[in-house]
Parts: C-alpha cells; sequence; structure tokens
C-alpha cells in the first residue's frame, strides 16, 4: 500500500523499531566460491520460523533496477530473482515455512490504483522518449558529442501483472529454484516452500495474511512463531500489528536517499537528461578498463522490530480513568485504523489530514480525548463503530479550518528559508572574480590539499582564457553600470536594473496552480465544484460521497483482518470528503454483497492496462483497446489529465482516468472470449497455491504415498508431520517428484537431474463464510523481553541515534582506534580533494578529551557493518554520532 512518507515518520518517531541486518557474505577459496551455510545460528542473533516474501517487491528492483545497469534479457531478469531469494534466505534463514507469494488478480477496489500507475507509466514513458529525442538533435545541432543510440527494447513493466506470459514464465523459472535449492542445499533440507503465483487470485501481503489468520486460528498453531515479512510497502506495517501476533519482523531494503543515477542520453554520472551537454565521456582508468561499469554500493536491508513498536504504542495509547477497561490489543487495532485516513491503497486521503504535517499524532489525541465519550472502541475484529467514528471525524473538522490556513503558512516559510539558503549558498561559491583556478588555484596552508593534476594541458590553458575574457567582460559591463568607475569590480555590482535574468537564475518556481486555495475563506464551495463539479448546496451528492468512503473504510479494515469481503466493491470517485462532511453516519453501511467473484487474469488486464501495452493481450482483445469501432474504447484514452490537487510533482498527483464499468467490460469480452488458444485459456484461469519439501522432511513421505496410490480426494496435512501446519492437500497436475529430473526453463542453469523435491497442490484450512478471526492474542502466546529503556523515552527526536547491528543491543562493532584512522589519514589517495596528507588528522589536544571525530566516520561504519569482524573492544573515545 503506497502511504507516503509513513515509514519515514514512523522510523523518526519510534527509531528502536529499526535494527541493520547482519549479513554472512560468501567466501572464495581458490577461483571456487564457497556459499554460507545457512544451517549455522543466525548472525542477528534470532532465529526466525517462517519467512514471507512479497515477490512483487523483488520482481520490481530485479527487472528494471534504478541503480545499475538492467539485465540484457528475461533470463538474467530470472537469475537476478534468484540471487536476491539467496541473499533473503541466508539473513533471515528460516527454520520452518518459506512463502512465496505474488500478486495475483487483485480485489476491484485496488483495481483503480493499478489502472492508475499502468497508465501513468506508459505516459511517462512515451513522454521519456520523446525528450530524449528532442534534447538529443538539440545538442547535435549545437556540436555536441552523444554515444550512438542502442537499438534496444524498452523494458514494459506493466507485464508484471497476472495473466502475461512473462508471470506465466516466472512461475515455472521459480518451480525450478526451490527444487534445485531443496535438492542442493543444506539451509533448505526441512522447510516447507509454498509458492502462491500469480494465477491464485489475491495481492501478495494479503494472501500471506490470510495464511497466517487460517494458521493460527488452527487448535495446533504454535503461538509463539517468530515470522518475517519481506517487503517495501509500508502497509505491511499495519498488517503485521492487524495479526496481533507478539514476535513479527519485517525485513526491508535500507532506503538511501538521493542515489546517484546516470544521465538517460549519455550515461554519465553527475547529471540528469535535461542538464545534458553532451560532452565527451572522461576516461574511466588508466587503460579505460572501467567504462562499461556504473558504481554500484550493495543494497543493505534493515529489521522492523513490529514486538518493538507495539512498546512504544502501550506507552503512547494508554489512557487512564476510562469509563470501560483498557484493552491494548484493541487500541492497536484502532490505531491501524485511523491510519487509513493518510492515505491507502484503496481510499484518496482526507484533504485535512496529511501525515508529514503530523495528522497521525492529531488522530491519535484526539482519539484519547474523545474516547471517554464514545464508550468503548472504534473497532472490533475488523469491524467499524461508525458512531463513534463520526465522533472522531467531527473533531477533525472543527479543526479544519485553522490545519488549511497553518498548512499555507507552513509552505510560505519553508519557500522562504529556501531562498535565503539558495541565497547563501550561491555566495559562498562565488568567490573573486580574479582567483584563478584548477591547477593554479590558490591552497590554503596547513590544510593538506593538494591540487589536482593537470589531466590536458591545452584544456586547461583554454580554460584559464576564457574564465579571463568573461571576467574582463563582467568587469567591463560592471564599469559601464557604474558611470565609468573602474574601481568597482564584478562583484561590487548591485544594481541589475534593465539586466534579464536567466531563468536558472530566478529565486522562485513555478508554482502549480491552485484554484481550490483550501487556506481562504469559501473553501468547501470551491473544492466540491473544481473537484466534483458540483455546488457545496447538493447535500445529497456529499451524502453520496461520503457513504461510499464510510463503505470504504468498513471494506479496508475488514481487508485487513477478515479478508476481501467483496471482489467488486470500489470507490467511484478521484476524491474524498472533508472530515466535516462525515454526519449521521451510524446507518450509511450495513453490509458487502455476498458470494462475489475475482476477475480471470485476462479480464484484469483488459480492466487496468492502457492500449500501448496491448502487446500482452491476445490480438482480438488487443482491438477493443484502439479500434474506433469498439464498444469500449472509452476506457483507454491516449492522454488524460492529472490534477496536481495542491501537490508539487506529477506522481503526487490524481490520474483523472474514467473508471472501469465492469458489466460493460464483460460483455465486451464476450465476443472474443472464442479466439482463445488453449495457452490462454491456461493463463486465464485462476490456479493453486503449491507445497513444495525435500526428501528428509517428515511430510516427504506422506505426500509421495499420495503420488504412488494417485489420490484424488482432498487430504488433511498431519499436523503433527508439519510444525502444526494445517491445511488440505491434491495431486499437482504437472508434478515436480523425487528422482526424476526437473528440465531448466533458463538456458544457462543445468537441469536438476538428481532431484530430491517434491510438490503438491494445497489449499489454507477453510473456515464457514460467517467465521470472525479474532484480533487477540492467543492464549499461550510469550510477550518478548522488553527492548526499550528509559533514555529511548527521554531522547526522542533531540538526540544523536546510532543504528543497531543484530538483535542483540550488545554486540561489539568492529572499529578502528585512534592510531589506525591515523593511518589511513597517511595512506588514502592524495590526489583526491579534501583526501590529502594528514587531512584526516584531528588536532593533538582532542586526543586527550574523548572528543575525537574523524571526517570519514560514516564510511568507515557502513564498512564495519558489512564486514563484522571482531577488531577488538571499543575505544575509549567516543564514536561518530549520526543524526537520524
Amino acid at each position: 500500500m503506497g502511504v507516503p512518507a509513513f515509514f519515514r515518520w514512523l522510523s523518526r518517531k519510534y527509531a528502536s523499531i529499526i535494527v541493520h541486518c547482519v549479513e554472512e557474505k560468501g567466501k572464495d577459496c581458490n577461483g571456487v566460491r564457497i556459499p554460507v551455510d545457512t544451517t549455522k545460528p543466525n548472525p542477528n542473533e534470532v532465529e526466525f520460523d517462517n519467512l514471507y516474501l512479497d515477490m512483487n517487491g523483488i520482481i520490481h528492483p530485479c527487472t528494471h533496477p534504478e541503480d545499475k545497469p538492467a539485465p540484457k534479457n528475461e533470463d538474467e531478469m530470472m537469475v537476478a530473482i534468484f540471487e536476491y531469494i539467496d541473499r533473503l534466505f541466508n539473513i533471515v534463514r528460516p527454520r520452518r515455512v518459506l512463502y512465496m507469494a505474488i500478486d495475483g488478480v487483485a480485489p476491484r477496489a485496488k483495481m483503480n490504483q493499478q489502472r492508475s500507475r499502468r497508465f501513468r507509466a506508459s505516459k511517462e514513458g512515451t513522454e521519456l522518449v520523446e525528450e530524449k529525442n528532442r534534447i538529443r538533435e538539440e545538442i547535435i545541432q549545437r556540436g555536441g558529442y552523444l554515444p550512438p543510440e542502442e537499438i534496444k527494447e524498452r523494458f514494459d513493466s506493466n507485464c508484471i501483472t497476472p495473466g502475461t506470459e512473462f508471470m506465466d514464465n516466472l512461475a515455472k523459472c521459480l518451480r525450478y529454484y526451490v527444487a534445485d535449492r531443496l535438492s542442493n542445499d543444506p539451509g533448505w533440507r526441512n522447510v516447507t516452500v509454498i509458492l502462491s503465483d500469480a494465477s491464485v487470485p489475491g495481492e501478495g501481503e494479503h494472501k500471506i495474511m490470510d495464511y497466517i489468520r487460517r494458521q493460527r486460528a488452527q487448535p495446533n498453531h504454535d503461538p509463539n512463531t517468530h515470522h518475517c515479512l519481506c517487503g517495501a510497502d509500508a502497509d505491511l506495517i499495519m498488517l503485521g500489528l492487524a495479526t496481533h501476533e507478539p514476535n513479527f519482523t519485517i525485513i526491508r531494503e535500507e532506503f538511501k536517499p538521493n542515489k546517484p543515477r546516470p544521465c538517460a542520453l549519455c550515461g554519465q554520472m553527475g547529471h540528469e537528461i535535461k542538464e545534458c551537454q553532451g560532452t565527451a565521456r572522461e576516461k574511466q582508468g588508466e587503460h579505460d578498463e572501467f567504462a562499461d561499469t556504473m558504481p554500484v554500493s550493495e543494497q543493505e536491508f534493515i529489521f522492523i522490530r513490529l514486538c518493538v513498536l507495539r512498546e512504544y504504542l502501550a506507552r503512547e495509547l494508554t489512557m487512564a480513568s476510562l469509563p470501560f477497561t483498557f484493552d491494548f490489543e484493541r487500541s492497536v487495532d484502532d490505531w491501524v485504523f485511523m491510519c487509513f485516513f493518510v492515505g491507502n491503497d484503496f481510499l484518496p486521503h482526507l484533504p485535512s489530514l496529511e501525515i508529514r504535517e503530523g495528522a497521525i499524532d492529531r488522530l491519535v489525541r484526539i482519539y484519547k480525548d474523545v474516547v471517554h465519550k464514545t464508550g468503548g472502541y472504534l473497532t472490533q475484529n475488523g469491524y467499524v463503530n461508525l458512531e463513534r467514528v463520526e465522533m472522531i471525524m467531527q473533531a477533525v473538522g472543527v479543526a479544519e479550518d485553522n490545519i488549511f490556513k497553518k498548512r499555507k503558512d507552513d509552505e510560505e516559510n519553508f519557500k522562504r528559508r529556501m531562498k535565503e539558503k539558495k541565497k547563501r549558498m550561491k555566495a559562498e561559491q562565488q568567490g573573486p572574480a580574479y582567483l584563478t583556478t584548477g591547477q593554479f588555484a590558490p591552497q590554503a596552508l596547513g590544510r593538506g590539499h593538494r591540487p589536482e593534476a593537470v589531466q590536458n594541458a591545452r584544456h586547461q590553458a583554454f580554460d584559464m582564457r576564457m574564465q579571463s575574457n568573461r571576467d574582463a567582460a563582467q568587469s567591463l559591463k560592471a564599469t559601464m553600470r557604474n558611470g565609468g568607475n573602474s574601481s568597482a569590480g564584478p562583484s561590487d555590482s548591485t544594481d541589475n536594473r534593465g539586466v534579464k535574468r536567466k531563468a536558472e537564475d530566478s529565486d522562485s518556481e513555478p508554482e502549480p496552480e491552485d484554484n481550490v486555495r483550501l487556506w481562504e475563506e469559501g473553501w468547501k464551495q470551491r473544492y466540491y465544484k473544481n473537484k466534483f463539479d458540483v455546488d457545496v448546496t447538493d447535500e445529497d451528492f456529499r451524502r453520496k460521497v461520503v457513504k461510499s468512503y464510510v463503505e470504504g473504510l468498513c471494506w479496508v479494515l475488514r481487508y485487513y483482518y477478515q479478508g476481501c469481503a467483496s471482489w467488486k466493491w470500489y470507490f467511484p470517485f478521484h476524491y474524498a470528503p472533508f472530515a466535516s462532511d462525515f454526519k449521521d453516519i451510524k446507518d450509511m453501511f450495513t453490509d458487502f454483497e455476498k458470494d462475489t467473484k475475482p476477475f480471470k487474469p485476462l479480464e484484469q488486464l483488459m480492466g487496468v492496462f492502457p492500449a500501448a501495452s496491448g502487446n500482452f493481450l491476445p490480438p482480438t482483445w488487443r482491438s477493443l483497446m484502439s479500434s474506433p469501432d469498439s464498444s469500449i474504447i472509452d476506457f483507454y484514452p491516449d492522454d488524460f489529465a492529472i490534477d496536481l490537487n495542491g501537490k508539487k510533482y506529477a506522481w503526487q498527483g490524481v490520474a483523472l482516468l474514467p473508471f472501469v464499468d465492469e458489466r460493460r467490460l464483460r460483455a465486451a469480452l464476450t465476443d472474443v472470449y472464442p479466439d482463445l488458444t488453449p495457452e490462454e485459456e491456461k493463463r486465464n484461469s485462476l490456479g493453486n497455491d503449491v507445497l513444495f519439501l525435500g526428501k528428509s522432511h517428515p511430510l516427504f513421505d506422506f505426500i509421495h504415498e499420495l503420488y504412488r496410490t494417485e489420490s484424488q480426494e482432498d487430504t488433511e496435512i498431519p499436523a503433527e508431520l508439519c510444525h502444526g501446519i494445517q491445511g488440505t492437500l491434491n495431486l499437482d497436475d504437472d508434478p515436480i517428484l523425487p528422482d526424476k529430473t526437473v528440465a531448466s526453463p533458463i538456458p544457462m542453469l543445468r537441469d536438476i537431474s538428481q532431484n530430491i523435491a517434491i510438490g503438491v497442490k494445497f489449499k489454507d484450512p477453510q473456515y464457514a463464510d460467517d467465521f470472525v478471526f479474532k484480533a487477540v492474542l492467543l492464549p499461550e502466546a510469550k510477550i518478548p523481553n522488553k527492548v526499550l529503556k528509559p533514555e529511548d523515552w527521554e531522547r526522542g527526536n533531540r538526540e544523536p541515534w546510532r543504528p543497531q547491528l543484530g538483535f542483540n543491543p550488545n554486540r561489539q562493532q568492529a572499529h578502528l582506534d585512534q592510531s589506525g584512522f591515523r593511518a589511513l589519514g597517511h595512506s588514502l589517495n592524495r590526489n583526491q580533494q579534501g583526501r590529502g596528507q594528514y587531512s584526516n588528522t584531528a588536532p593533538p589536544s582532542s586526543y586527550h578529551q574523548g572528543g575525537y571525530r574523524q571526517h570519514g566516520g560514516h564510511q568507515s561504519f557502513q564498512h564495519s557493518r558489512q564486514h563484522n569482524s571482531l577488531l577488538g573492544a571499543p575505544p575509549p573515545f567516543h564514536q561518530p554520532q549520526f543524526p537520524r
């Protein structure tokens, strides 16, 4: 779920929830790669039982990475996905279950967002190609140099959608990968692997949650199972809290902002495509041996400990003198529910609630004030008490006017500060015009800087002459402006009247037009007129929008706690109502339509794809997207507007696409369904989860016997043979069986000739339609030991914060002492700016004060994280501290 800035807000407010992963690396011995032995204890000093992979968070960065060269073909993409999973398995080392879930057909409520994303991706891709062509022509006309344009087909990431050939191939490759690891990797020996591919309906993370819910409702479930879920979406944090499992951890890539990216036109680093000048590429290395390499730092991972987040929330949500018994688990559910108001994948956020403005803190304060009047909690087991929610919304509505005015004041103050900052930076960068640069630039005494070596003396001399000419011209202009006063240098000139400023010199950036102006009187009238094209006095329409939003709140919470309540429901507007509009909502919602079914994969492709991605569909289906005679041609506009809705960037805006009418879509598809080939019909069908395990697993003989007897009935898993896991098994149509060769779907990888893995269809335990999964701690669950200390509460956001490595807070970290830093200062590359002889040596007086800070502290710390060797006890001086 996309909740912009949620993780950043959470990690800053509750800093101790983050733990940096300790990763053991494989070694090279005489040219032979020795893999990591994952049977050994976890180096993070914690043992995980189950690892769940939200695969779409792995597929996207592996198929079209942003910080390294993209794979050349589909086979390389698959290998990159295998290596990524290997890395995660090495870090987490699950002992019981590995669950891999790929996004299948999503509920209708999610398809609207998927449609918006895919239309945007297609539009941005087309615009990028046009911009590249335009800038290329301009640079060549100016005489610039650009490398020859590669004739390479652009990878359309829209193919990462259920029903495409790419996803079908991915499922086959993952089956091969699982069989290979179960047969050859000792760390996988006793692990039960469940693969839920794109043919199984449901979003990946919600298929995982459904599995956890159904297992923990079984009598044989271990309530102290330690779960680890991999994924980058912010909603995984709320989903983990919603399970009420005491041991739940999330692993995700560490976010590092402002990563360098190469120019999309010339491939060089240091500038974007719009700043490209077409200069020749500098030689990389003495013999240009690094010409085709890109500097890439390996992505690191962090753990998010939800047990620690529960400690923070326990302190924050605890309320005294309540008219009812305080229940922490119920208050956590209410906190999760309130987070929905600031954004989720199914509903637009309320205009007055922005997470960057402390919206969640505001809601919690209102919640604690109002809960005494409500007489109880907002939610229970995923069901909403609308009467109590209305009291919260009305309290927010009272403050809406002040919220909008403060937002405007904060924006103006921010612009003013940034303007002043730019002026200061510009003044600092502009030195006196008479100073020389480059090889002959003056160097400050005692700083140890060495001038850069001249790479090309002729170019250096030419640049100096040109700089002198520019300085002379500036001086002459300044003299003329000062009425012939030649004593005034170019830097002394302050009278710029009559001089046209360049666009890049302007302090003000063009602001998007905002017709609503929420900070001015009449904001509600303007909002409904601009966004909905109705008058604010149209009470019936406003109630209709509020009713749909209330239904959405109930649907989302049910989705998180009980599963999909309706595959058909969706929010039919692009914008949300105001909090002050939530009046008399108690009876606005009763229940959802029963027995709804998901779309089939190819039907979903028709609902979310733009016409530009029609090549992933059968020809006759594709024609419905582009033919002028198509009855649904209006679903596929060639261009569409993006309403910035008060934001600055296009990606933050609202894509104004028409909503797909399900009945019209299905009616149009009835004529083209007969054109499907058998292969396409297979891709258009719904599939099953598949369970894999190796020969040493206790359940292996039981499954092998099912195949030997060719049992056609659903068979219950004996819980004692599979760590308490329950469900039903059925024979696979194309099974992986022991002692039978598994053919490799990737030419660069060999077949598995000595396979010892077996696969079988798996179905989660089934329950009655009216069954309610209880959102409670299980009776025998043991609460983990407390992690937070008093100083963690007192520190807040004010003190320097240092990340923790692994789950042991007392781990000794690798470090260098004072002499080690001095040795580094002597041996660093002296040609680098600011890295000359003695440049890292602190003044002698600081050695005895315990305040020594070396300039490259951050780099040294990163190095110690990657190479977790024991170099001795911590030194007596203070380690460098890093801001949170």
